[in-house]
């Protein structure tokens, strides 16, 4: 049953944006903006609206987990296209706060954990449609962050978006090189990811800036196919089974799926 919004007036929902805090997502709540003065604008919208078309319209009879929900953007918009079933997960109180809140006023049920992507396995299912927009950047391990959606939560379409800096070309890497090989590493198109020490943007959860060629290798690495790239961010993937390949640090199975 789709539950009811609550009866709230105009002024009601501002004063109750206003108790939430600082929003990073700029809903608008029945006309109330939750972030009018966003330093990237009307953020996430314009982006949204970048590569919404890429993903399916009718979600009907699909399962969708929001990894990094932050304030319920994007698992507003997937329960709007009528996915049948939302899990928003953030590791802050207070943006699932937030996501409660504008689930409640928009009138749709979502499904809200605290979790932090590192413990995805604890969610025990696989979705059809995993969102990860805008986390892995904020992640002191990311490839491992990748790594444990592949084995843990994605059954087929992961929708990914990271901040991306440096350059967008990359260049043909071969599989293999001699340890003599040293120039290649110099190559502006070389898959690089940049190691924030303090902060970045005034922001110290900044740690790891990918250029593109980065993020591509490393969502194909992790077990992933790039379909399409929508949005200069955003990277529409499919599952692809990656047992074959040895990893650094494996990402523990669930128990049911030891041998």
């Amino acid at each position: 049953m789709t539950p009811k919004p609550l009866e709230l007036t105009a002024e009601q929902i501002r004063e109750r944006v206003g108790d939430l805090g600082d929003w990073f997502h700029n809903l608008d709540l029945r006309g109330v903006k939750t972030a009018p003065n966003h330093f990237l604008g009307d953020y996430p919208t314009f982006k949204w609206r970048a590569f919404a078309d890429a993903i399916p319209a009718d979600l009907t009879g699909m399962s969708v987990l929001d990894i990094g929900c932050n304030a319920g953007f994007y698992s507003i918009e997937m329960k709007r296209r009528g996915a049948d079933r939302v899990v928003g997960i953030d590791s802050n109180e207070g943006y699932l706060a937030q996501a409660r809140f504008a689930a409640e006023v928009c009138g749709v049920d979502i499904e809200l954990r605290q979790m932090s992507v590192y413990e995805v396995g604890r969610l025990e299912e696989k979705f059809d449609l995993v969102l990860f927009m805008g986390v892995l950047y904020h992640l002191r391990h990311p490839l491992l962050a990748l790594d444990l959606i592949h084995e843990h939560v994605a059954r087929d379409l992961l929708v990914f978006q990271s901040m991306l800096r440096g350059t967008s070309n990359g260049l043909t890497v071969a599989e293999d090189y001699p340890f003599a090989e040293t120039a290649i590493f110099n190559q502006p198109g070389y898959p690089r990811m940049h190691f924030v020490e303090h902060r970045y943007a005034g922001d110290a959860t900044n740690w790891w800036i990918p250029n593109r060629p980065c993020v591509m290798a490393m969502l194909r690495s992790s077990g992933f196919v790039i379909e399409a790239q929508p949005e200069e961010e955003v990277f529409i993937c499919r599952y692809r089974d990656n047992r074959a390949r040895s990893q650094a640090a494996y990402p523990p199975r669930r128990k049911y799926d030891r041998d």
